[in-house]
C-alpha cells in the first residue's frame, strides 16, 4: 500500500512540475556597485525582493539575548519622519509587504510591492533600513509581545525539547541559544542596543539581494542604489566560533507531567559546502526526510502506530552542522520508539538504502524541485538562500543533475560516514516509561 501511495505521489509531482516555466537568473550590478540576482517576469504587476545581512542571533550579546529578533520587530515601527502608526498606515495604502527575520547566522528582509507603487514602496523600504526610529511606545509594545511569546514557549513541550536538545548537543556555544532570546535578555534590551546592532549589522559588505517580478535591470539598479547605497560599507559583525561536535551519546529527560513524550534526537552533521552534502541530503530522505516514503515513518508510524509523525533533517549552519529529528508518542511507548529510531539509524549506516529507495527518492526530489519556484515570493526566497549558501547562479539548472548523479555507493559511503558509531543524542520531555537519562 505504501509503495502504491509513493508511486502515485511521485507521478503527481511530475505532472505538476512539468508545466513550470523556465526562468533566467541575471546578475545585476547597480551604478553604485550593489549586486543582486534578478528574474524578470512581466506577466504579473508584482515585484518581490529578499535580502540578507551576515550576522544573526548567534551574535547577540550575552546580556541581551534576543536582540537580533527584537530588531526584526522594530524596523517597520516608524522610520524617518513617520512614527509607527503613520508608517504602517502608509504601508497599507501602498499594499506593500515588509517583514524581517533572524536565524543564527543571518538577518533577512522580505519585501513585496505592486509595480504601480514601486518607487514609493522602495522609498519606504529605504527609510526602514536607513532611518528606523526605535520610539519608546512601539518598543515597549513589541517587547511585551516578545515576552509573551517566550512565556508561551516556556510551557510548550516541543519548544522545551528543542531548546534542551541544543544545549545538550552544543553546551554554551552561541548556536545553542534560543534565537528568540531569553526573558532576561529581552527585558534588558534598550533603544540604544537596537541602534548599535543596526549600525553594526546593516552594511553593504555582506549584503545579498534577490529580486523577482515586473522590473528590468536598469530600474532595479537605480532602486538598489537609492535603497542600500547610504548604508555603511563595512560590517561590524564578527564570526561565530566553530561549532563543537558532540563527543558521546547521551539521553536527557526533561520532566513534565504530560501524557506524551516529546522526543528529539540528533548527531553530528555536515556543512552545506561539504562535498558529500547532496548524497547526505538523499540519505536523509531515505531515513526520515521523505515523509511517508521514509524508513522512520514506515517503522515507527505505519508498522507500529507509535507516533503520528516522525522525521529527520539536515541542519547545516555556517560553522557546523547537525542531523536532527523528532517524534512524539505516549509515555509508555517512548522506550520502544527510541529503540526503533536507534535501530533504523544503525541499519542505514550498515546497509545503506536499496536501489528502489534510491530511485524513489531521486524521483521525488527532482520532480518536486520546481514547486519551490511557483511564485515570485518563493523564487526570491530560494534565490537568496542559494546566495547565502554560495551555490552559484547556475545552481537551479544544475541541482537536479547533482541529485541524479548520486549513486548507491555514494549514499552507502555517506551513511557510514555520518551515521556509523556516531554519538546519538536524545532529549525527551515528559515522563517516559522505561527510559533512563544518561550522560
Amino acid at each position: 500500500m505504501i509503495r502504491m501511495l509513493l508511486a502515485a505521489s511521485f507521478a503527481w509531482l511530475l505532472l505538476v512540475a512539468a508545466p513550470a516555466q523556465a526562468f533566467t537568473i541575471k546578475q545585476v550590478t547597480s551604478p553604485g556597485g550593489i549586486s543582486a540576482w534578478l528574474v524578470e517576469d512581466h506577466t504579473v504587476p508584482l515585484i518581490s525582493m529578499n535580502f540578507s545581512f551576515k550576522g544573526g542571533a548567534a551574535q547577540d550579546p550575552a546580556n541581551t539575548q534576543g536582540l537580533a529578533n527584537f530588531l526584526t520587530t522594530m524596523l517597520d515601527e516608524g522610520a524617518g519622519d513617520l512614527p509607527s502608526r503613520e508608517f504602517q498606515t502608509r504601508e497599507q495604502e501602498l499594499a506593500m509587504r515588509l517583514s524581517f527575520n533572524a536565524d543564527a547566522d543571518n538577518f533577512r528582509g522580505s519585501f513585496q510591492t505592486l509595480s504601480k507603487n514601486r518607487d514609493e514602496a522602495f522609498a519606504m523600504l529605504a527609510l526602514a533600513l536607513n532611518k528606523p526610529r526605535f520610539d519608546a511606545d512601539p518598543l515597549e509594545r513589541m517587547r511585551a509581545q516578545l515576552l509573551q511569546g517566550l512565556e508561551m514557549d516556556a510551557q510548550d513541550p516541543e519548544a522545551i525539547t528543542s531548546h534542551a536538545f541544543m544545549q545538550q548537543a552544543l553546551g554554551d556555544h552561541p548556536y545553542a541559544r534560543n534565537s528568540d532570546g531569553t526573558l532576561e535578555g529581552v527585558k534588558a534590551v534598550t533603544a540604544d542596543d537596537l541602534r548599535a546592532l543596526h549600525g553594526r549589522l546593516f552594511a553593504r559588505e555582506h549584503l545579498l539581494i534577490s529580486a523577482v517580478g515586473d522590473i528590468d535591470e536598469k530600474t532595479l539598479g537605480a532602486l538598489l542604489d537609492k535603497t542600500f547605497s547610504t548604508l555603511p560599507e563595512k560590517s561590524g559583525m564578527g564570526d561565530v566560533p566553530e561549532m563543537p561536535s558532540p563527543k558521546a551519546a547521551s539521553l536527557t529527560i526533561v520532566d513534565r507531567d504530560i501524557p506524551q513524550s516529546i522526543i528529539q534526537f540528533g548527531l553530528p552533521g555536515i556543512k552545506r559546502d561539504d562535498p558529500d552534502f547532496i548524497p547526505a541530503f538523499v540519505m536523509n530522505y531515505v531515513l526520515g526526510g521523505g515523509g511517508f516514503g521514509s524508513r522512520l515513518m514506515e517503522e515507527v508510524r505505519e508498522k507500529r502506530g507509535l507516533s503520528y509523525s516522525v522525521w529527520s533533517d539536515l541542519y547545516p549552519l555556517e560553522q557546523g552542522g547537525l542531523i536532527i529529528g523528532g517524534a512524539a508518542t505516549r509515555n509508555e511507548k517512548a522506550a520502544e520508539t527510541i529503540d526503533i529510531i536507534r535501530q533504523e539509524i544503525a541499519r542505514l549506516a550498515a546497509e545503506g538504502p536499496t536501489e528502489q529507495e534510491l530511485a524513489d527518492v531521486k524521483t521525488f526530489l527532482t520532480g518536486s524541485y520546481a514547486l519551490r519556484f511557483t511564485s515570485g515570493r518563493k523564487t526570491a526566497a530560494q534565490l537568496l538562500g542559494l546566495q547565502e549558501q554560495q551555490l552559484g547562479i547556475d545552481y537551479v539548472d544544475k541541482r537536479n543533475g547533482l541529485v541524479n548523479a548520486v549513486t548507491l555507493a555514494d549514499v552507502k559511503r555517506v551513511a557510514e560516514r555520518l551515521l556509523k558509531d556516531k554519538p546519538l543524542l536524545f532529549t525527551v520531555t515528559g515522563r517516559p516509561v522505561g527510559v533512563t537519562a544518561s550522560r
